[in-house]
C-alpha cells in the first residue's frame, strides 16, 4: 500500500496540473505495481483467514489502506509537489499597472513576481496558497492597491514562473519572503519601516512565520492559516478522541513530507506569533477565518492565545477556505485596509 500511496501522491497532482514529467510516470508505475501487489496481499490474507472472520478482516484491511493512503500520499503531495503553471491572467486584467521582476533568495533561488507601485510609501508582499500561483491573488491585489499600497505579488519557489523545488506546507516561506522584503526596501518611495505581508492559506502561514523571524514585517494579514507542522494541529484536541487519532495520523504525513523535502522545518505558528512580539514592538496580525471551516477558527484561537494583545480574528460568515473576499467583498476591503492603515500609519 505504501507504493500505491506514493504513486497516488506523485501522479494525481501532476496530471491535474498538466505537469506530466518523469515523476508523474513514476507515480503511475508505482500505482500499477503497488496496486497489483496490494491486491495479491489482501487476497492472501483473506485466504489464510477463516471465512467467518472476514467480517473483521475486511474492515481491518480497509482501515489500514485508508491510513496508509492518507498519510503517505499527502506527505508526497507536500514534499514532492507538482509545479503549477502561471496561467494567462496578469494585474492588467484587474486594472493594475505592473512590472515583472525577478528576485534572488539568500540560498540562490530565482523567484518571479509582479510589482505594482503604490501611491503611499507603504508596501505589502502578497502570497498565494499551496498548489496555486500569484494569479490566484489578483483580486486581493486590486483591493490592496486601491488603498494606495505598493503590492508585490510573489510566486513561491516551485510555483508559477519561480525556480526551485516547492514545499506545500510552506517551509521555504521565510527565505522567499525575505527576498521580497529586500526588494521592497530598495524601491524608491517605499519606507523600510512600513512593510507588511498578506497571505492566503499556505501564504498566510508563511506570512506568520516570516513575522516571527524577520523584524522588518510590521503587520500581517493571514487568511485560512491553520498549520505548517504537526504541533499546529493541537487544536484538534477540541474533538476529543477523534481529534487525538487524527493528530497521530497527521504526524505521519508531516514525517513523510519532511523526509522527502530538504526544506528546513519551521517552528509552530503560535511560536512564530509570540516571536513576532518578542522585540518589544508588537506586530499586529489579522487572522481571517472561513465561517464554513470550523478548524480555521480553532487554529486562529490557538494562535491568539500566544499573543492576545496583537492578534485580531475575523470570521467571515458563509465563506469557504480563503473565500472571504468573495463572500464579503466590501467588508473584506474595509477591514483589511483599516487594519493595514492602523499598523503602518
Amino acid at each position: 500500500m505504501t507504493a500505491v500511496a506514493a504513486g497516488l501522491g506523485l501522479a494525481a497532482p501532476r496530471l491535474a496540473k498538466d505537469d506530466a514529467g518523469w515523476l508523474a510516470w513514476l507515480g503511475l508505475l508505482a500505482l500499477a505495481v503497488g496496486g497489483s501487489a496490494a491486491a495479491w496481499c489482501a487476497w492472501r490474507v483473506l485466504h489464510a483467514v477463516r471465512r467467518r472472520w472476514w467480517a473483521l478482516a475486511v474492515p481491518a484491511l480497509l482501515v489500514v489502506t485508508y491510513l496508509v493512503l492518507w498519510t503517505v500520499a499527502q506527505g508526497f503531495v507536500a514534499g514532492l509537489p507538482a509545479h503549477p503553471s502561471l496561467g494567462s491572467r496578469t494585474p492588467a486584467d484587474v486594472g493594475l499597472v505592473h512590472q515583472p521582476v525577478t528576485l534572488r533568495t539568500a540560498d540562490g533561488v530565482d523567484l518571479a513576481a509582479w510589482w505594482v507601485p503604490g501611491e503611499a510609501d507603504a508596501a505589502v508582499v502578497l502570497l498565494h496558497g499551496a498548489g496555486s500561483t500569484r494569479t490566484a491573488v489578483l483580486d486581493q491585489a486590486e483591493v490592496l492597491a486601491s488603498g494606495g499600497y505598493g503590492v508585490l505579488l510573489l510566486d513561491a519557489r516551485g510555483h508559477g514562473e519561480s525556480d526551485g523545488r516547492g514545499m506545500e506546507f510552506g517551509w521555504y516561506g521565510e527565505r522567499d519572503v525575505a527576498a521580497a522584503l529586500d526588494f521592497l526596501e530598495d524601491q524608491p518611495g517605499v519606507s523600510p519601516d512600513r512593510l507588511g505581508v498578506v497571505g492566503m492559506s499556505m501564504g498566510g502561514e508563511e506570512a506568520i512565520g516570516t513575522a516571527g523571524a524577520d523584524p522588518r514585517v510590521q503587520v500581517v494579514v493571514a487568511e485560512g492559516a491553520t498549520h505548517r507542522v504537526a504541533a499546529d494541529k493541537a487544536y484538534l484536541s477540541e474533538y476529543g478522541v477523534r481529534g487525538d487519532v487524527q493528530r497521530r495520523i497527521d504526524w505521519g504525513t508531516y514525517a513523510v513530507a519532511g523526509l522527502l523535502s530538504p526544506a528546513p522545518e519551521p517552528p509552530p505558528l503560535r511560536e512564530s506569533v509570540a516571536a513576532a512580539q518578542a522585540d518589544g514592538t508588537p506586530t499586529p496580525m489579522l487572522l481571517i477565518t472561513a465561517g464554513d471551516v470550523e478548524t480555521e477558527l480553532l487554529a486562529a484561537e490557538l494562535m491568539d492565545r500566544a499573543a492576545p494583545d496583537a492578534v485580531d480574528i475575523w470570521t467571515v460568515a458563509g465563506a469557504g477556505h480563503t473565500g472571504g473576499l468573495r463572500a464579503e467583498p466590501d467588508e473584506w476591503a474595509r477591514r483589511v485596509l483599516a487594519f493595514l492603515d492602523a499598523a503602518l500609519a
